[in-house]
């Protein structure tokens, strides 16, 4: 295996790629589903559009804001399909950087696990007030839905200076929003997710094919996980309806098969779809977690 950046960037783009591709993901843009004004092509673009930024970042172990930042830049530039990946771009960044200094010891096996975990923990634990400062600018650039907060509102530019003289580093930041943000809670909590989500699909995809693990391991996810982007756009009452809805599948496919099951799945994805309900957040994880496995020796 060639142990260069190249391959780690590669990962990360192929994670993008391949969850995108994944159909049926209830609510979410796929294949075969477009919302009004951002389509499929547009995730793919934007995969294709932030190679230089993640083969920078595999080689660095500070900046992640910077790197979050300019990811976001390169995915406009490339698209006009909006937020596409800002939330896996919250994800990937910090993962890419622990897997760069772990390059050498990628054996296509997950082995690499535990010290890549170790080593995405030391990062982030690690960031600065200049993360956060590059993060907020992030998300004005991306346009992303978020919720109204008494501190530190990522919608007011003078949040900037009070980040500079507290000293608010990014981890901080995330800490804050963790009881409420399954993509801070990421960062916060070892990205127990993320792992899970990369451990799962390694055991699924031999036995029922890449496309069908990435669509039960999103039900199970979402059905766990009330989706942020849910509880952002409607309420937690909304996203706690969408997990007991993705509950009720998962519970059909472990008693009948996943193929039988294939109707409940169509039928809830065109109900979100009609409703636009988007599990954007649970999709952000898909990705993470599919770079996670290909790190660890994901192969077709």
């Amino acid at each position: 295996m060639s142990h260069n950046t190249h391959l780690i960037a590669q990962y990360a783009q192929f994670a993008m790629i391949l969850e995108v591709c994944a159909t049926p993901k209830p609510g979410n843009v796929d294949r075969d589903h477009n919302y009004h004004d951002t389509h499929f092509e547009h995730f793919l673009a934007s995969a294709v559009s932030v190679y230089p930024v993640l083969k920078k970042a595999s080689a660095d172990d500070k900046d992640i804001g910077k790197y979050i930042n300019e990811a976001v830049v390169e995915s406009a530039k490339w698209q006009s399909g909006g937020n596409t990946h800002f939330g896996a771009f919250i994800l990937l960044i910090p993962l890419v950087m622990a897997a760069g200094k772990l390059r050498t010891q990628m054996n296509g096996s997950p082995d690499i696990f535990p010290g890549l975990e170790q080593r995405v923990m030391e990062l982030v634990k690690d960031s600065s007030a200049d993360d956060s400062v590059e993060l907020y600018r992030a998300f004005s650039k991306a346009g992303v839905r978020i919720n109204d907060v008494d501190d530190l509102d990522l919608a007011d530019p003078a949040s900037i200076d009070v980040i500079r003289a507290r000293g608010t580093t990014l981890y901080k930041l995330m800490e804050i929003s963790s009881s409420y943000d399954m993509i801070a809670k990421e960062w916060t909590s070892g990205f127990q997710l993320t792992f899970k989500c990369g451990n799962s699909i390694l055991e699924k995809y031999r036995s029922m094919g890449i496309n069908d693990a990435l669509v039960l391991t999103f039900l199970e996810i979402l059905a766990g996980n009330p989706d942020t982007f849910i509880r952002t756009k409607f309420d937690l009452e909304r996203a706690e309806e969408v997990s007991g809805r993705a509950a009720y599948i998962v519970e059909r496919i472990n008693s009948s098969g996943f193929e039988n099951a294939k109707p409940d799945i169509e039928e809830f994805d065109e109900q979100l779809l009609s409703e636009g309900v988007n599990p954007g957040s649970t999709a952000d994880i898909i990705i993470a977690g599919l770079f996670v496995a290909l790190v660890g020796g994901l192969k077709f």
